[in-house]
């Protein structure tokens, strides 16, 4: 048995998959900048914001806060099922906790937190049927 849903049974992701693709493209700059910062101490001196990692974390943590609770709980739902925690039969099952976790509103901090968020959305969506780098951005 596939961990894919069958493909007549087309679930709704919440978010839209360009907004989904922008947020995976800033974690991983992020995650690129941070470790370029930990391997050297060097920042581009005319554009400060293009070399430091808390601005470009800043920059995704507001991406994610313009989004509504339910998307933001299928970012959420989408990290998890990319992380392996559940497979895409589970959607439903992991919306509702997603929801439940995101009650206090820290959905930002929370997926900022973690290293590998834009590989785990991309797993995420791959596990639906998409490509995030088949997505026009």
């Amino acid at each position: 048995m596939s961990d894919r849903p069958d493909p007549d049974d087309e679930v709704d992701l919440v978010v839209s998959l360009t907004t989904i693709v922008g947020i995976i493209d800033a974690a991983r700059g992020a995650g690129e900048l941070e470790e370029e910062a930990t391997n050297e101490d060097v920042q581009d001196e005319e554009n400060p914001d293009d070399s430091d990692p808390d601005a470009i974390v800043d920059t995704l943590k507001g991406l994610i806060n313009e989004l509504n609770e339910d998307e933001q709980a299928a970012l959420i739902a989408l990290t998890w099922i990319g992380r392996g925690d559940y497979d895409a039969s589970e959607w439903d099952e992991a919306l509702r906790l997603a929801k439940e976790r995101n009650e206090d509103g820290t959905a930002a901090d929370y997926l900022t937190g973690m290293e590998l968020l834009g590989d785990y959305l991309s797993e995420g969506i791959a596990a639906f049927g998409y490509s995030a780098e088949e997505i026009a951005r």
